[in-house]
């Protein structure tokens, strides 16, 4: 879906403006935010690519009046209730009121370094050889699906070069939404600036994207 988080080349939000020497943490809520989001993730009923579409599902007035971790916890929310962990009473009253799903796993203080040490690395064998070799020429495919998906707006349907070939990866579309990992080869791809941005773009610009197998088709 052409969720609110995907802001490339959109206009109206103002400059970037880092905060210097940001901190992890703003208020101790958001530590804790992590903490319970990994947690639950850790049970195992949804993987990372359900847990993305869940926060960039949110509705754009939502998730633009939102913080970094307020989306988090929103998006966990959506999750616990999706797969039977809470209910809409047990947010209500604060508490656990209606029966909930048995976890298959529980991640206990002792393990979390290890498991954090440890990752969620998403490279995969990839049974057929990679369709693209550096330098070839290839246009993004232009498609507004209603499920998820990692290609940004502002590349779908521009003519770019492979740059490199990655390894096979786990095909987000698909496990988002349970159907499997689907792993595919992935490419970096650069574009002209002026062929993302239009006239009027920095010739000398650039910008690469990695993108996997299926979004692209020969030009």
């Amino acid at each position: 879906m052409n969720g609110p988080q995907d802001l490339g080349g959109q206009m109206g939000f103002g400059p970037v403006a880092p905060e210097i020497d940001e901190p992890y943490f703003h208020a101790a809520w958001e530590r804790r935010a992590l903490g319970v989001t990994l947690t639950a993730g850790g049970m195992g009923a949804w993987n990372i690519d359900e847990s993305r579409h869940a926060r960039e599902s949110l509705h754009p007035a939502d998730y633009y009046s939102s913080s970094y971790y307020q989306i988090w916890i929103k998006a966990l929310e959506t999750l616990l209730k999706r797969h039977g962990f809470v209910t809409e009473r047990d947010l209500a009253a604060g508490k656990a009121v209606d029966a909930a799903a048995t976890p298959k796993r529980v991640l206990i203080a002792a393990d979390v370094a290890a498991v954090l040490a440890k990752g969620g690395p998403c490279d995969r064998p990839v049974d057929t050889p990679a369709r693209f070799r550096v330098g070839d020429r290839v246009r993004m495919k232009n498609f507004n699906p209603t499920g998820h998906t990692r290609l940004p707006r502002y590349a779908r349907g521009k003519m770019g070069t492979i740059e490199a070939v990655r390894d096979g990866f786990v095909f987000p579309d698909s496990n988002a939404h349970g159907r499997g990992e689907n792993p595919q080869w992935v490419y970096t791809v650069v574009f002209d600036g002026t062929e993302v941005w239009g006239e009027g773009a920095d010739p000398t610009l650039t910008v690469s994207i990695d993108a996997w197998e299926s979004y692209l088709e020969p030009a």
